[in-house]
């Protein structure tokens, strides 16, 4: 069971963390939530898709893998071949405080040690170590995201630009798979905005975001090559 506390330089002065991704760490997806604000760096490597939630409200997620269960990015040796790690799969062990403030570490997580293996939260004599600077500036992007979430995809709905379909798949050798009950950029609607509300989103950095979130479904052939390497296809 999980076993999140407040984190902090006295109760765990000692503490390591095993930087490291894998199925035993929740990695083996084919799908990850993403934020408005990690575009701009997802976009270089994943499909940035869009679904519903069980209110209707809109989410992201950056797509991993053709299978289910199936990551295309995680090595066998516990890396993730990607140039950017969505942040909710960066964080490890940790979470943002729901107070807003401060970290949370689950003490039951195996990555967490107090051997010395691993990297180490706080300096020797004190002071933050830069694992833990990083996991800061992770749960930073969290916090900021889950903020301009619900406005984001909000404006763009208002906006017309969020259009439901299904993407279909030539997986090579006659397979096919098919990605359904998704939303994605309406590129026609898109690039017919009225100048009022091109200026309205473009201020507020949804309209840089629904770009970036277009252009990144050409990543879809490269997630086709990187399943046919690990398949032998």
């Amino acid at each position: 069971m999980p076993n999140p506390v407040p984190l902090n330089n006295v109760d765990h002065h000692d503490l390591t963390v095993a930087v490291e991704h894998g199925a035993a760490h929740g990695d083996a997806v084919n799908q990850v939530l993403l934020f408005p604000n990690e575009f701009e760096a997802a976009q270089r490597d994943y499909p940035i898709l869009f679904r519903r939630d069980d209110r209707g409200g809109v989410y992201a997620v950056a797509l991993l893998g053709l299978d289910p269960d199936d990551n295309l990015f995680l090595g066998a040796d516990g890396t993730w071949s990607a140039s950017y790690v969505p942040a909710v799969r960066q964080r490890g062990p940790f979470a943002p405080d729901p107070s807003g403030q401060g970290v949370r570490i689950d003490l039951d997580d195996p990555r967490v040690h107090r051997d010395g293996s691993g990297e180490p939260l706080y300096l020797r004599h004190g002071g933050t170590a830069p694992y833990l600077a990083h996991v800061e500036a992770v749960l930073a992007v969290i916090r900021e995201g889950q903020a301009i979430n619900a406005p984001l995809f909000a404006a763009w709905e208002a906006a017309g630009l969020l259009r439901a379909t299904t993407i279909e798949v030539d997986l090579g050798d006659g397979q096919t798979c098919a990605i359904a009950d998704i939303l994605v950029i309406a590129d026609d609607r898109l690039d017919a905005l009225e100048a009022e509300t091109l200026a309205t989103l473009h201020r507020s950095g949804a309209l840089r975001a629904a770009f970036m979130a277009s252009a990144s479904l050409d990543n879809i052939p490269r997630l086709i090559e990187r399943r046919q390497r690990r398949h032998g296809a």
